[in-house]
């Protein structure tokens, strides 16, 4: 009865306060795991975190607003504040890099960092200890994803695939790549895209974790560089 009246709570919320929704919808994925629909519940709260994330609503203690003034790129205040170019766009609705002096620009103040679950196939995109989104992934065949912690150490947009010797451009279909590449200070591991997205929630790999390419292209840029990336069995 009480998951019912908080689940009736936050649908109604969803719209005019979706802070309330969401730790309405929280609380029941904490108490009430085994509550029927909770895939849905899930759901529902990832798109609302997501929502809260990326919207233009200010959260107490979560963000700030950054006027823009002289000299100000929006590269130079991603660097200021930690967070990557692409979260700011995504973030303040922004078409371009093109920003003016006197603009207001959101900024969301979080730690974003990854979690991987091989024996499931999910990576789970975290702020802090926080749950923000679960993707399904494939990981590698016979165990061939490294565990431990690991740090993004480079990020590139359309990489180039270096295959046994031969590279392999960006927009091949042979690319195994994709559109994204998070590398891991563990040479030749990272998370990148796949040209078989069907092959996503399988242990397929030769050892990096791969994701649809919208995926990986909304979790790149969540993710600056030195973010923590956790991998266990």
């Amino acid at each position: 009865q009480q998951a019912k009246e908080l689940y009736e709570k936050a649908t109604r919320l969803e719209d005019r306060k979706p802070v309330e929704a969401k730790q309405a919808y929280e609380e029941i994925v904490n108490n009430y795991p085994d509550v029927e629909n909770i895939a849905e519940i899930q759901t529902k709260l990832h798109q609302l975190n997501m929502n809260i994330i990326l919207s233009n609503r200010q959260v107490e203690g979560k963000t700030l607003v950054h006027d823009v003034v002289p000299g100000d790129t929006l590269g130079k205040i991603a660097a200021a504040y930690g967070v990557t170019v692409g979260f700011l766009k995504r973030s303040n609705d922004l078409k371009s890099d093109v920003i003016r002096v006197g603009q207001k620009i959101r900024v969301w103040q979080g730690n974003f960092n990854v979690f991987v679950n091989k024996s499931q196939n999910i990576l789970i995109l975290k702020d802090g200890n926080e749950v923000v989104k679960i993707y399904t992934v494939a990981t590698g065949e016979n165990n061939g994803t490294p565990v431990g912690e690991f740090t993004i150490v480079s990020r590139l947009v359309d990489p180039v695939w270096f295959n046994r010797g031969v590279v392999v451009p960006p927009k091949s279909p042979q690319n195994e790549l994709r559109t994204r590449w998070l590398g891991f200070d563990i040479p030749g591991y990272g998370i990148h895209g796949t040209p078989r997205p069907e092959t996503v929630g399988q242990q397929v790999t030769a050892g990096c974790v791969r994701m649809r390419n919208e995926d990986v292209e909304e979790v790149y840029d969540f993710l600056p560089m030195n973010s923590k990336v956790v991998i266990v069995d």
